[in-house]
């Protein structure tokens, strides 16, 4: 998708050198795919415990010994 926006010249900067990207579409692009990680991570951290059904490792290895 094509937009037009307007990113202030030293954070772009920034962006390129930390993300090494020789254009600057590419540092966009990756600081865009970067924080889509960082927030997916969050949201699992969020989450993380609040599931009781999981087995534990130890139950885990007692079920892979009996296949």
């Amino acid at each position: 998708m094509k937009t037009t926006i307007d990113i202030p010249d030293q954070e772009l900067e920034d962006v390129m050198k930390f993300t090494r990207a020789k254009t600057k579409r590419e540092a966009v692009n990756l600081a865009i795919v970067d924080f889509n990680r960082r927030m997916r991570m969050a949201n699992l951290i969020r989450h993380a415990g609040t599931c009781d059904n999981l087995i534990s490792p130890t139950e885990l290895q007692a079920q892979r010994r009996q296949s």
